[in-house]
């Protein structure tokens, strides 16, 4: 039985390939995404997987990752680990923006679900309401971002509604997704000043369409050229993007001998080792694909 809970808090800093594993559009490797919503998203199993693969040079005890984790695969001994993670859904999706760069774009329905994952995980939030948005029209906080008084997000044009919500909701965001440090402090003040909330329909566009999708080509080893039909898409979720996931503890599972570890301790392990760090989510490592920075925080007001 799971004791403690958690919300862990994943910020994109490269671009990131959670592969579907299949592909049926024009995209060859596309990336994971939620059958009902088409939003990305990551499997809890890949989390839980990168976490243990990283654990060790992360700074966590190499005696505690198979009562974190569970045993490894073929282990004489076979129990489950005393950590859960969930699959992590969409918070935020970064989109090009007319004034200021870009902004940090999301809609009703995704903070609904945002609110009612982190009450379910213990926070006891004050949020502020947000009603539902017609299409073509946006909440904003910040006028900068207006040319002619209409908000231009890629090739579209919405017309904004000021809102001081907007920033009340970001300000309680950025506390809980965004890493601390100076590091950090540009995109906490961006993040306040330049969150945008779509209606849930326009929102859904750039979910779909507003991924980064880069070409490469197969070298063939004995001519070093590119192989005939060697051309090939992959779909990356783009950096800038926060999704947030589940993250349940148990008391360790005991084999002879050992002592037994208590859920808050399980969970303060894995915070010392996870919380502030980079860590490596899904494929093309090797050209610095799917790092992402981690926010482990548990319930708290606000």
């Amino acid at each position: 039985m799971f004791e403690e809970r958690a919300a862990v808090f994943l910020y994109a800093v490269t671009p990131v390939h959670m592969g579907a594993g299949q592909a049926i559009g024009v995209v060859d490797n596309p990336i994971q995404r939620e059958r009902h919503t088409r939003y990305p998203c990551f499997a809890g199993s890949g989390i839980k997987g990168a976490v243990r693969h990283s654990f060790e040079a992360l700074g966590g005890d190499p005696a505690l990752a198979e009562a974190l984790f569970g045993p490894e695969p073929g282990a004489a001994e076979l129990h489950a680990g005393a950590i859960s993670f969930g699959d992590a859904q969409l918070v935020v999706l970064p989109v090009r923006c007319l004034r200021e760069g870009y902004v940090y774009a999301t809609c009703p329905a995704i903070v609904a679900r945002t609110q009612r994952l982190l009450e379910l995980l213990g926070f006891r939030l004050a949020w502020p309401a947000v009603e539902a948005i017609e299409p073509g029209k946006c909440w904003i906080a910040n006028p900068a971002l207006l040319n002619q008084n209409k908000l231009h997000l890629e090739a579209f044009e919405y017309d904004p509604v000021i809102r001081e919500q907007v920033r009340e909701l970001a300000e309680a965001l950025a506390k809980k997704a965004l890493p601390e440090g100076e590091g950090y402090r540009y995109f906490r003040n961006k993040f306040t000043r330049d969150l945008v909330i779509l209606s849930d329909s326009d929102f859904s566009y750039f979910a779909e369409h507003a991924m980064l999708v880069e070409p490469h080509v197969r070298i063939n080893n004995l001519t070093g050229t590119a192989e005939e039909g060697g051309l090939f898409y992959t779909e990356n979720l783009p950096p800038e993007s926060i999704l947030v996931a589940p993250l349940l503890a148990s008391r360790s599972r005991r084999r002879n001998g050992e002592r037994e570890t208590k859920a808050p301790e399980v969970l303060a392990k894995l915070q010392t080792a996870v919380d502030g760090k980079l860590l490596q989510i899904g494929g093309d490592a090797t050209t610095g694909r799917g790092l992402v920075t981690a926010r482990l925080v548990k319930g708290v007001e606000g």
